[in-house]
């Protein structure tokens, strides 16, 4: 019996003193070395638990409890310890020793999510400031993508002379292709200037976010000072030439923007416009009462006495005779095809290249005669859509200072200035579109009641 009991302690004893039962023998120093190891895997498992519970404290204890929840839901249950060996649990168990194992799982983001910060906002709203406005009602179907990849504006210069340019443009297509109805037609604005534009932040204002709808072209011979870079006249300047009032030359001036505008087959009406001029109404009312008119704005009149009829020269027969001269405002809007027949006239332009000189000029006498003499009066409205006050008299319209731009002036002029026209075929009071002669020291009252009166540049 007694040695039954000494052979079952002998079973049960730990592996390291079976060792020494059964190897009685062994070296005290092989004892030494195997201790010291046993040693060092201690020390080794105490110091990885103090690490692990200085990085767990230093966690934030919001995120710790989460990794905490989501380890002990996602983790398996604990094995049973083997019956057999009888091993009697530690005195002081703790989850680590009772895991199967570490949860890589979720271990393994070890760096923390950045603390809440703004950057998400703004990166949302630069991406949303980026994406371009949604395009207008009438320009769908994809329409705004072609437009915005189209080189509009910053390519009007070239070297061609006077003569290949209006016959390039004579040649050009009235723009009923299938390539002219890819994108929206255009209104084709043609600036002629002396060598600045006063009013230039306010027609910024008047074309801002309208872009595709339009074309600038300024006959300049230094235009100064220069635009900006992000102007809507940047690049906009044709090749120009010297222009002297009252010469043939301010009339070539504007047949020369009129066939650098029709190289452009998008350019479907054209608006002569001068740097004292400013727009009664915002680009999308100009845009529609220019594109739904079934006629252009072309002023001819068949005046008698020395301002009118007194300036025919005789010498202009047979092309041009006593009873189809006109005349007229120098402002005009036209459609395609009539700005077509202008540059590619032959007949009329060279006789009065020849015979017209002061008290004829060219500006107030060609188009008014050339329109009359080829019978478009049917296709004219026979007013201009600029307003100018000729009541005081002489040669120049009055002029429009700082002290005389108030509200009610602007919207008079809106409401036709006292006058009634018509607009394919109805009677209406909104004859214009434009006004002048403003001097340059208006322009911060026009920008003032812009926004309340004239609809643009709030």
């Amino acid at each position: 019996m007694k040695g039954q009991q000494q052979h079952q302690q002998e079973e049960f004893a730990p592996p390291l003193l079976r060792l020494l039962l059964v190897f009685p023998a062994i070296n005290s120093q092989l004892l030494k070395l195997i201790l010291s190891g046993f040693l060092l895997i201690t020390l080794g498992v105490i110091g990885g638990g103090i690490i692990t519970t200085s990085y767990l404290n230093s966690i934030n204890p919001a995120v710790l409890i989460q990794l905490r929840y989501n380890i002990l839901s996602t983790a398996p249950p604990s094995p049973s310890p083997a019956a057999p060996l009888n091993i009697p649990p530690p005195p002081t168990p703790t989850p680590t020793i009772s895991s199967p194992s570490p949860p890589p799982p979720m271990l393994a983001p070890s760096p923390l999510p950045p603390p809440p910060t703004p950057a998400p906002t703004t990166t949302t709203t630069t991406t949303t400031t980026t994406i371009p406005p949604p395009p207008m009602p009438h320009m769908q179907g994809g329409l705004m993508n072609n437009v915005m990849i189209e080189p509009s504006m910053g390519a009007n210069m070239h070297d061609m002379t006077d003569e290949e340019l209006l016959r390039k443009a004579s040649s050009m297509s009235r723009g009923k292709g299938p390539e002219e109805r890819r994108v929206p037609p255009k209104v084709a604005f043609m600036f002629l200037v002396r060598g600045s534009l006063p009013f230039a932040p306010l027609w910024e204002k008047f074309f801002k976010g309208h872009k595709g709808l339009y074309s600038i072209y300024v006959h300049a011979q230094t235009l100064h000072p220069p635009p900006h870079h992000t102007s809507v006249f940047h690049g906009t300047t044709i090749p120009s030439k010297a222009v002297q009032w009252g010469s043939m030359s301010m009339m070539e001036a504007e047949r020369r923007l009129l066939a650098n505008a029709l190289l452009d087959p998008s350019n479907q009406r054209f608006v002569l416009l001068s740097e004292a001029c400013v727009p009664l109404y915002n680009l999308p009312s100009v845009y529609s009462y220019l594109m739904n008119s079934t006629q252009s704005f072309v002023g001819m009149y068949d005046i008698p006495g020395p301002t009118g009829r007194g300036r025919y020269n005789k010498r202009m027969r047979p092309q041009i005779e006593p009873r189809q001269w006109r005349k007229g405002s120098q402002w005009f809007g036209m459609d395609r095809a009539l700005a077509v027949e202008v540059v590619s006239d032959g007949v009329y332009f060279p006789v009065f290249q020849r015979h017209c000189r002061p008290p004829c000029y060219g500006d107030e006498h060609y188009l008014p005669t050339f329109v009359n003499a080829r019978s478009i009066g049917g296709r004219n409205a026979n007013r201009s859509l600029t307003w100018v006050d000729w009541s005081k008299g002489g040669a120049h319209p009055a002029r429009f200072v700082r002290q005389q731009v108030n509200p009610g002036m602007l919207a008079w002029m809106r409401n036709g200035g006292g006058d009634r026209c018509t607009y394919n075929g109805r009677n209406t009071t909104m004859c214009y579109l434009f006004a002048r002669k403003f001097l340059p020291n208006s322009l911060n009252r026009l920008e003032l009641y812009a926004p309340k009166v004239l609809g643009f540049g709030r």
